[in-house]
């Protein structure tokens, strides 16, 4: 295990560096820097984030050109004619009715809170395995509403359906995550960095395998919790920053055997 902690902890400083943002989905909300417009682009970058990277990153840059890179102020003082401009957006099984409603809870969200921290922080407590309840308890609120569309509630995972919810949960670790490497922005504060889990793609799941940090055969909420409580034995404070290890190296991994073929 302390051959292992110190393999990942080398990959965690090559792969976390200002350098990886480019390619990668967050650097949507690196193109702003008011907290309101990281925490929307950032939201809408990650439940997006399923294919290929960079058809992610053209998607939610047109998403945002379409609210005038300005998300915060668009979910605030837009028209009706603007709105339906949003109606020509889709995204894989992200359509436009979806768009909206994304719009509608932002819209009536922001006009009473300054921060989307509040609603990921419902029923918070310290105990290290809160997350899930914070993601159920977020999936509960954010489609609360009447108006929630029955097809737009798969886009949002929660443990409830035992999701791994790798897109919420990478998420979080921008929000939350606080260090000087420039990627993760750690604007939040209540959520510790030692409660996040770890974001369980199949990259991360692939080489999280490989290393024999997972062990279940299915890739669900409880391989995710898994992951994390191994993570937790190399870096009880900050397990997540070993996301980067294990995407980073699943990525290559890619890259030598297209490379091969």
């Amino acid at each position: 295990m302390d051959d292992l902690k110190e393999f990942l902890d080398e990959k965690v400083s090559l792969f976390n560096q200002p350098s990886f943002i480019e390619n990668d989905p967050v650097s949507i909300p690196h193109r702003f820097v008011k907290q309101q417009d990281i925490e929307i682009s950032g939201f809408f970058a990650a439940v997006l984030a399923w294919g290929q990277r960079k058809t992610i990153i053209n998607k939610s840059l047109e998403l945002m050109d379409m609210m005038g890179n300005s998300p915060h102020d668009f979910v605030l003082n837009h028209s009706e004619q603007e709105l339906k401009q949003l109606m020509r957006f889709k995204h894989r099984t992200f359509n436009d009715l979806d768009t909206l409603y994304f719009i509608d809870f932002f819209s009536r969200y922001y006009k009473d809170n300054l921060s989307l921290e509040g609603a990921f922080t419902r029923g918070y407590s310290t105990d290290i395995d809160v997350m899930e309840l914070l993601l159920s308890n977020f999936h509960d609120y954010f489609f609360q509403s009447d108006l929630a569309p029955r097809r737009t509630r798969k886009h949002v995972a929660t443990p409830k359906k035992k999701s791994a919810c790798k897109r919420i949960n990478m998420f979080l670790r921008w929000m939350v995550r606080k260090d000087d490497k420039g990627v993760d922005f750690g604007i939040w504060n209540k959520i510790s960095p030692s409660q996040l889990v770890c974001p369980c793609d199949l990259h991360v799941d692939r080489i999280g395998r490989s290393l024999g940090l997972i062990k279940r055969k299915q890739t669900d909420w409880q391989t995710a919790m898994g992951l994390t409580k191994n993570l937790r034995i190399f870096d009880a404070t900050d397990p997540v920053k070993y996301d980067f290890a294990l995407f980073g190296l699943g990525v290559l991994q890619n890259e030598k055997n297209s490379a091969l073929k």
